[in-house]
């Protein structure tokens, strides 16, 4: 009996033992699969640097307290003032300084470094401190606020370089690190994981940013984002904040993006870019449908610039934009960026699907010139009793002449009040129904009894494609059902 029990008790001790040697095997297994980010900050937290700038800040000390004194020096009491004034001329110029800070990175052993436009934009002085802590004053090659890179230089030489890698080979999911100078923090290295590619982001039209969870911060702007390979794949540039810190959404500028406008900023100082003269929307399943499409794919083209390179090439508005020089157009914020690295005056193979079909268009590419405010031309609400209802659930108006020649349009009626269903459509009193699109065919709307004739085939469910003036644009808006 004692020798059972001395049995049990030794097989029971084997079995504990066994157990936790396992589960010290499992918990080794998974710390060896974590990733160890040490060799890759030690080997290129060199490249990186740190980027200060200055700003001279000329202003007025006293304007506000002293309204109707003569500052102006020109001005014949201007001396009077400050000669008999206590202290001087209390609204005196003065000046003053204003500092911030920001990452960069070197790519050229002789210290061009790469870093965001709004880090260096407007600076007076820039100074760049080095992992070593050397420090050296640095001029500005050229700033690229559209995208916002810039590029910089140091005179020195035998620097450290960073590696380049390829943005395309990144996959969703895999582990990147930032290295960067948050707060003024130097050298501070973070981790996470890329979470989306190729994103747009409102009022970027021209950089597919790698989106990223890596703590990023004011300061890293400008800084390398790593892949696992110690290769820069990205510019930190931007974050989503509600509190202008880190919450879990960092974006990053495509190193290949980055590098190709550091080139030209390097030859000439600035960056030329391809332009069409279209302004374009979303295709969306509905609107796919509209126009015959098997796929919601492409960019419509809502208005063309007269005289414009796609006007001159036979573009037209309703035209679907499916391919342009060769490269498929999947969705429509891809065609600025596509577009915009092509070299103005080259010559690019436009595929348009036009009224259920397809056709090839040759286009000579224009060049961005610097953004011109035009006017917007406005139109006098009509009165009541001389608006009619469609079976929209639109109460609407026919253009005067007047107004038809200050839209520069031949038809086209006003919304003057939206009812019942059209109120879930993005349509807006004072837009200019222009024309509603069946499968693909344009058909102009020149009044209300012709419109409601063209809504005759369409049933209770079916969607309805309008094109729509807003203002100085043009936009595609469906509106889902009629009614009886």
């Amino acid at each position: 009996m004692m020798q059972q029990r001395f049995m049990r008790s030794v097989w029971f001790l084997a079995a504990l033992l066994l157990l936790n040697g396992g589960v010290q095997a499992q918990t080794n297994a998974a710390a060896r699969s974590l990733p160890d980010f040490a060799d890759l900050s030690e080997r290129q937290g060199q490249v990186v640097v740190n980027i200060s700038t200055t700003q001279i800040v000329r202003g007025r000390s006293g304007a506000q307290a002293f309204p109707g004194f003569p500052f102006d020096e020109e001005d014949p009491m201007f001396d009077f003032f400050r000669r008999f004034t206590p202290r001087g001329l209390p609204n005196a110029p003065r000046e003053s300084e204003r500092h911030s800070l920001g990452s960069g990175f070197i790519i050229t052993p002789d210290g061009y470094i790469l870093t965001n436009a709004h880090v260096v934009d407007s600076a007076d002085e820039v100074s760049v401190r080095l992992n070593d802590r050397r420090e050296f004053s640095a001029r500005i090659v050229g700033t690229d606020r559209r995208t916002d890179v810039a590029l910089i230089k140091i005179d020195a030489t035998g620097l450290p370089v960073a590696r380049l890698g390829n943005p395309e080979k990144l996959r969703v999911g895999e582990w990147v690190v930032a290295i960067g100078s948050p707060f003024g923090f130097e050298n501070s290295v973070t981790a996470g994981i890329v979470s989306a590619k190729g994103r747009s982001l409102p009022q970027e039209n021209y950089v597919p940013f790698i989106q990223t969870d890596v703590a990023v911060n004011p300061g890293n702007s400008g800084g390398p984002l790593f892949n696992m390979q110690g290769e820069v794949v990205g510019v930190n540039s931007q974050i989503y904040s509600r509190s202008g810190g880190y919450m879990g959404l960092s974006f990053a500028i495509p190193i290949d993006v980055a590098m190709e406008v550091q080139a030209q900023l390097r030859a000439t100082g600035k960056v030329s870019r391809g332009r069409m003269g279209v302004v374009i929307q979303e295709v969306t399943r509905e609107l796919a449908d509209s126009f015959g499409l098997e796929k919601a794919a492409g960019a419509i083209v809502n208005s063309v610039e007269k005289g414009g390179p796609a006007g001159q090439a036979g573009i037209e508005a309703g035209d679907v934009i499916l391919r342009f020089d060769g490269k498929e157009i999947t969705r429509s914020a891809d065609l600025p960026r596509i577009v915009a690295a092509s070299k103005p005056g080259s010559k690019a193979r436009v595929r348009v699907w036009r009224k259920g079909a397809a056709r090839e268009l040759l286009m000579t590419v224009g060049e961005i010139q610097e953004e011109q405010a035009e006017p917007r031309a406005r139109v006098n609400r009509t009165p009541k009793a001389e608006r009619e209802a469609t079976r929209l659930g639109l109460a609407v108006s026919e253009l005067s002449a007047e107004q038809r020649q200050k839209l520069e349009v031949s038809g086209g009626l006003r919304i003057e009040e939206i009812r019942s269903n059209a109120v879930r459509a993005d349509l807006r009193v004072g837009d200019i129904l222009l024309a509603l699109i069946d499968k693909g065919v344009r058909h102009e709307i020149r009044g209300i009894e012709q419109f409601n004739k063209l809504l005759v085939p369409f049933g209770k469910s079916a969607n309805i494609t309008l094109l729509v003036r807003r203002g100085d644009q043009q936009v595609f808006i469906t509106v889902k059902g009629i009614n009886d």
